[in-house]
């Protein structure tokens, strides 16, 4: 049976404002990528998320972004290798101590938006990322984008490493996700985005914006909790995978 580990994106409300539904998606999904407070996030929404993906047995994991609320961290920035190390440390600690007053604890860490998309090409700051989360705690999980340079740097400092895959954003010819930016950068359909996940899962590809095929190892797929559909998608993409014989559990 082929397996695949759920992860998303939750804990991103801030102050008195609500985004997504994540007490309902996590009944759906076997990872959470809380927010630290830098792109999203406060330290009352984080204790909450961090209580309900306890209670509902969901591992946990640290979302690190840019300093950058208004942004909500999806703008690059010129950052330096060490800053970006150091703001990684920063947030990782944050909910690592939010989850150890809570009795359980932190067992991966993705990073978020233009974060992780920069270090996806970028092999001196997915260095400082790996680096970061390797000095906090070895035994932590690193989340990538499959075949980029954030995996091979969380290789080469000794963390275990897990190729995420995504369900509703496009591929371009290299294997990097289309920007947000640009045309057709986002799957619209349900069907599309869990077509597109199955072939990666079981034919181990995607096909790209250019019809080309770009070979993935997939061991976590991302669903994004912060859009209008994102609860029954969540619900969808969990009953399809399992109706495929496709064993939907956490990867550790």
């Amino acid at each position: 049976m082929y397996q695949i580990d759920l992860n998303c994106d939750l804990g991103e409300s801030f102050g008195a404002y609500t985004i997504g539904n994540d007490a309902a998606i996590l009944d759906y999904v076997t990872s959470a990528n809380i927010a630290c407070g830098f792109h999203a996030g406060d330290p009352t929404v984080m204790k909450k998320t961090v209580e309900l993906a306890l209670a509902k047995n969901v591992k946990i994991g640290a979302h690190p972004g840019l300093p950058d609320l208004v942004g909500f961290g999806r703008r690059n920035m010129n950052i330096a290798p060490d800053e970006a190390k150091n703001i990684v440390i920063y947030q990782i600690g944050a909910l690592q101590a939010f989850t150890t007053a809570l009795g359980g604890r932190v067992e991966h860490v993705k990073a978020h938006g233009a974060l992780y998309n920069m270090a996806a090409k970028d092999a001196r700051l997915a260095q400082a990322i790996a680096e970061a989360v390797y000095a906090v705690d070895a035994n932590i999980v690193l989340y990538g984008l499959a075949g980029s340079e954030l995996i091979a740097a969380g290789k080469r400092v000794g963390l275990k490493t897990a190729n995420e895959v995504f369900a509703d954003r496009t591929y371009q010819q290299d294997g990097s996700l289309t920007p947000r930016s640009e045309p057709h950068a986002m799957i619209e359909t349900d069907a599309e985005a869990v077509r597109q996940v199955m072939t990666i899962v079981k034919d181990g590809y995607v096909q790209t914006q250019q019809q080309t095929s770009f070979t993935l190892e997939a061991h976590t797929v991302c669903i994004h909790g912060d859009g209008a559909q994102a609860l029954p998608f969540a619900k969808y993409i969990h009953e399809t995978l399992t109706n495929n014989q496709i064993d939907v559990a956490a990867y550790r």
